[in-house]
């Protein structure tokens, strides 16, 4: 078998965002992710109490080192050779240490997937500037290029789609077919929301492209065609800070007011179970339900599904080809299309001022 081509390639960096794993983490942990936004201490106790639910532990960290691997498991079945290495934003194991540790390995220029696939300062911006910072603290860094957003790629569309149909079939017989899906990401400000992208509105319209998609897809698998809505959740800044609206549970309540029979959660904004779903959605979502009598499912992620596996080591190759100047065929689902290699001049801006970034048409 011929072994892909992956050069200029010789390192994948995954890029995630980080959780505490014990007890004495939680508030460091959080600060961390939340320095400079002006986040009252109270939100952060609150924010806190939802890991003591779980031992005070995030389950991210744990799904990322299945998603390594997987990844590992799959390059290996590919015939690709090629080491993955990982870094986090906000906690152990960070991002600089990573970068340092290719450094010393030899590594050159190493493709980076990021665990968050939609455009905005918080999903992509800010690990921009965060891979800057690290390759910046480490003298003879190697280059890293970023992996194109893929919201809209097959690999994580595919695995939601049968995520919907199979919590559909977990309903009731007799409220399956009046079930409403609610398709869920995290909220954010709403001038975030407003500059995300090269010209604006990015974040919304993505979720939106996906959640049609999967509507769509689900309506032909199950001859029923079915009311869907983006709503969000986490919400975590200041009160008086206008965010993207409605609340998940906000809207479980109007679903029920309105006679909706039934619901699927479909967390589109999450390629794993972390906290933002095994909370907001398990805990206190399917909560609201009961509280309500609504019956309720809540859909799976993508995690460490084959498809999805399987299209980060379809975007390495894809932009190893890029850069060797070859043509390349890019596959994407929905109405927006495939997404640029790097970000545009201006692509979701950062609100407190200019930062440096990586993987941009500027840096």
């Amino acid at each position: 078998m011929e072994r892909p081509d992956v050069a200029p390639y010789d390192a994948l960096l995954l890029v995630s965002f980080g959780g505490p794993e014990k007890p004495a983490d939680v508030f460091p942990f959080l600060e961390n992710v939340t320095a400079g936004r002006g986040i009252p201490r109270e939100r952060l106790v609150e924010v806190g109490q939802h890991y003591e639910l779980f031992g005070g532990r995030s389950p991210i960290n744990d799904l990322n080192r299945d998603l390594l691997a997987g990844i590992e498991n799959d390059l290996a079945e590919a015939g690709v050779d090629l080491p993955v290495y990982w870094g986090n934003r906000n906690w152990d194991p960070y991002l600089t240490d990573a970068v340092q540790r290719m450094k010393e390995d030899g590594v050159t220029r190493a493709a980076c997937f990021v665990t968050s696939a939609y455009s905005s300062w918080s999903s992509c911006r800010q690990y921009r500037e965060n891979l800057f910072d690290a390759v910046a603290a480490v003298p003879g860094a190697p280059v890293l290029d970023k992996l194109r957003h893929y919201f809209n790629h097959p690999g994580f569309v595919e695995p939601v789609v049968d995520a919907v149909l199979a919590a559909l079939a977990g309903l009731p017989d007799d409220v399956r077919t009046g079930a409403s899906l609610v398709f869920v990401t995290h909220s954010i400000p709403l001038a975030m929301a407003e500059s995300s992208g090269p010209t604006g509105g990015a974040y919304v319209a993505q979720h939106r492209d996906v959640a049609a998609e999967v509507a769509v897809r689900v309506a032909e698998e199950t001859g029923v065609r079915r009311d869907h809505a983006l709503v969000y959740c986490s919400r975590s800044g200041p009160p008086q800070m206008p965010w993207l609206e409605p609340d998940v549970n906000d809207h479980l309540e109007l679903l029920h007011a309105n006679g909706v029979p039934a619901a699927v959660l479909v967390p589109v904004g999450f390629v794993s179970d972390h906290m933002e779903v095994v909370y907001d959605l398990d805990t206190e979502g399917l909560a609201t339900a009961e509280r309500l009598g609504l019956p309720v499912r809540r859909a799976a992620t993508a995690g460490t599904d084959p498809r999805f596996v399987a299209m980060v080591r379809d975007l390495l190759l894809e932009r190893a080809a890029a850069e060797r100047g070859e043509e390349v065929a890019r596959v994407s689902v929905g109405a927006i299309g495939p997404l640029w290699d790097r970000c545009p001049v201006g692509c979701c801006p950062n609100a407190r001022g200019d930062r440096p970034a990586l993987c941009g048409e500027d840096a």
